[in-house]
């Protein structure tokens, strides 16, 4: 087997002396960027989120940013926001939490007739696509026909290998496209050690770069009062479907033992919704998990501040941005010892690492939570220091703006 290309960190890349494309941290110079994503809030998930906030940071950061993301039900086609422009493009999207391979298509086809047109009149130094798939064939074009450099951000499913239970036919049928579109990058960027790593087995010579995701921990912050009395609030935040892992959570929960005073909410939906809950109804628990649906970007910090933990088992993860803001509205941790997990949560310290698929693990974990409201808070205050030091929007930014500059050159 040929000898995988090093990974190349941004903490060390920028570390390195004599780089002139970090000057304290960014480009001197104003760039015009173009971020893709076929998904941007209020669709989608982490990828969408990480789009609103790197757009954010940019134009905070001085420069000229454009979001061309996929239209949906009634919001406008071009609006702006916190000092960047959002275009959405016609494309068939039904529902906001997920999206079909046919609905992605229409998308691509989208952004492949109208990114070279309007780049003739606004034309971009650099553009970052998140996800190879769907959105990198458009990226790919605009280079070709405008000579706009692109950087692709992975996210997970665009990575072969990811999700294999679910995903293995699709990345048989398109790593030959992934990896024309990684070579053909100006840079290739995984939001986790984990994710690069496995991005790294198909990669070939292209070298995988890592940047991982922020979080904005002005408005994710820990509750002025914390709760003393009542049932220990437990929560996830995530899609109801096989990868998150809800199956697991539940046998765990029902494991715990009948003395265990607490209360669950599972914020998010899926199609495995009516599954989980039919699942939860015959385990006991129908008066201990509530399933509350989606909650809206704007309730969500609401809706941690009213939890005591955060229960976390899913199955394969890039870096996930539900636990970062997990853990900077200060609340304890218990995940699955997956990459991206690894990363954000220290065992005993901001919380608890159980292997994927152990609900006997992830039950012993949790009912240390349950007994003790006090580990929760000392476990999700050392969290809350944690994303607040090492996991900044501005920094990512600034290292997406970098990478930028230097394909621009």
């Amino acid at each position: 087997m040929a000898a995988q290309p090093p990974l190349e960190s941004f903490w060390e890349g920028r570390a390195r002396e004599g780089n002139p494309f970090f000057q304290k941290g960014f480009p001197s110079r104003t760039l015009r960027l173009l971020l893709l994503n076929y998904e941007y809030p209020p669709l989608g998930g982490g990828a969408g989120n990480a789009t609103a906030n790197m757009a954010r940071e940019l134009a905070a950061l001085g420069h000229d940013v454009r979001v061309v993301t996929a239209a949906y039900k009634g919001l406008p086609a071009r609006e702006r926001v916190d000092g960047f422009e959002i275009r959405r493009l016609p494309a068939v999207r039904r529902h906001a939490d997920h999206c079909s391979p046919l609905e992605m298509l229409s998308f691509l086809a989208s952004a492949c007739a109208h990114l070279p047109v309007a780049a003739g009149a606004w034309r971009p130094d650099a553009c970052v696509a998140f996800f190879g798939i769907p959105c990198g064939p458009a990226a790919w074009l605009l280079r070709l026909l405008r000579g706009v450099p692109y950087v692709i951000s992975l996210r997970g499913g665009d990575v072969p290998g990811f999700q294999p239970y679910d995903l293995a036919g699709y990345h048989r049928l398109t790593a030959p496209l992934i990896r024309f579109l990684w070579r053909r990058a100006a840079a290739v960027v995984a939001n986790s050690r984990g994710l690069a790593e496995l991005a790294a087995r198909s990669a070939g010579a292209v070298p995988i770069r890592m940047i991982p995701n922020g979080v904005d921990a002005a408005r994710f912050a820990p509750a002025e009062e914390l709760s003393r009395e009542g049932p220990v609030r437990l929560v996830f935040v995530g899609r109801l479907v096989r990868q998150k892992g809800l199956d697991v959570l539940l046998e765990a929960l029902a494991r715990l033992p009948g003395e265990a005073c607490f209360e669950a909410t599972v914020v998010g939906d899926g199609p495995l919704r009516a599954d989980l809950a039919a699942l939860a109804a015959r385990l006991g628990l129908a008066a201990k998990v509530r399933f509350a649906g989606w909650v809206s970007r704007a309730d969500m910090p609401e809706t941690l501040r009213h939890a005591d933990a955060f229960v976390f088992p899913s199955r394969d993860e890039g870096m996930p941005n539900a636990v970062l803001e997990a853990m900077a509205s200060g609340l304890a941790v218990a995940a699955s010892r997956i990459a991206g997990n690894e990363e954000l949560v220290e065992e005993g310290r901001t919380g608890f690492l159980v292997p994927p698929d152990d609900a006997a693990a992830l039950a012993a974990v949790v009912a240390r939570l349950v007994a003790d409201r006090n580990l929760c808070w000392r476990l999700g205050q050392a969290g809350r220091e944690k994303v607040v030091r090492e996991y900044s929007w501005r920094v990512v930014a600034e290292a997406y703006a970098a990478l930028c500059a230097r394909a621009a050159h």
